[in-house]
């Protein structure tokens, strides 16, 4: 029913059932991964009105699990991606898994997805952290150079009047590039490598 990825490493499509609606994944070398995907395999969908809470399990210093909430897959949004890396250090939250003490060892740490009402996965409050950002870090960071470009360029902008005579410098219309600057980030939203080409 469901498929765990890291990215580097095998996918893994066999969850440890260990409860009738809860399942997990072992995370060997956990300290080394930044990023986990959890998904439906398409093979058997949730029943109606369902969905799994997937929660991401470390052992703390004394050994001892912590479990957080990393979000949710369903049948509308049968994958998400998570960024665990920032996560192992962060307190712990209310989980399904407590009276299963789960076998835990100092490098391996579990995904743990539980099958509950959709109505009560809406009322679960992931990890902030743990959400990846839709916009990938180059679109993100090529946004605020604009803005940036954008914001100086026009900061030195001054109506006809106030212009003085100066053979030597070249003036550039604030519109022309309120224009590119539309233009490009038009161009960005479609297709973010549309500069390779």
């Amino acid at each position: 029913m469901f498929g765990c990825l890291v990215a580097g490493r095998l996918v893994q499509a066999a969850p440890q059932q260990v409860a009738e609606d809860k399942f997990v994944f072992d995370l060997p070398d956990y300290e080394n991964i930044n990023h986990v995907v959890v998904f439906m395999l398409g093979t058997i969908p949730f029943p109606d009105g369902m969905g799994g809470s997937v929660y991401f399990c470390y052992p703390d210093q004394s050994g001892m699990a912590v479990w957080q909430l990393l979000g949710f897959v369903t049948n509308e949004k049968p994958s998400a991606i998570f960024k665990i890396s920032g996560l192992k250090s962060g307190k712990g939250s209310q989980h399904p898994f407590g009276a299963m003490n789960l076998p835990q060892t100092p490098s391996v740490a579990q995904i743990g997805i539980s099958v509950e009402l959709l109505e009560n996965l809406a009322q679960q409050t992931p990890v902030a952290s743990a959400a990846v950002s839709s916009v990938d870090s180059f679109t993100e960071f090529t946004q605020k150079m604009l803005d940036n470009f954008y914001n100086f360029a026009s900061s030195f902008a001054v109506t006809q009047a106030q212009m003085t005579p100066n053979p030597s410098e070249a003036f550039i219309p604030a519109n022309v590039v309120l224009k590119w600057y539309e233009n490009f980030q038009r161009r960005l939203t479609q297709n973010p490598l549309f500069w390779k080409t």
